[in-house]
């Protein structure tokens, strides 16, 4: 999960390999129009945008290290969870689904001062 200013800049960033169901949350304040980028990033990832109440909003593909960002459709994001290439679809994981924990929603999980 990355949640501080440093894990939330650095992501995926030099790692050469990821297990089948390794993945990386990302968790924002607030709601806003998200854009990514494979700096550094030598694994393919697949990255689904989620708007405040868990919802997928839509998945995008990434290449390795390519700098050109790739941002949402909307300005809705509060998270954006990165999963190897594909994984979504070996999931049947498509744009409205919803996404939430063991522990409850996200918001409930990551953001409980709220």
């Amino acid at each position: 999960v990355a949640l501080t200013r440093t894990e939330l800049a650095t992501g995926m960033m030099f790692r050469k390999n990821m297990e089948e169901n390794e993945g990386m949350l990302f968790v924002f304040g607030i709601p806003h129009r998200a854009s990514f980028y494979m700096k550094n990033t030598y694994v393919p990832l697949s990255i689904a945008f989620i708007d405040p109440a868990g919802n997928v909003l839509e998945i995008r593909d990434l290449k390795p290290l390519d700098e050109n960002p790739v941002e949402a459709q909307s300005d809705q994001v509060q998270y954006v969870l990165e999963m190897k290439q594909g994984w979504f679809d070996r999931h049947q994981i498509t744009a409205g689904a919803y996404m939430r924990t063991e522990k409850g929603t996200l918001a409930e999980t990551f953001l409980p001062q709220r």
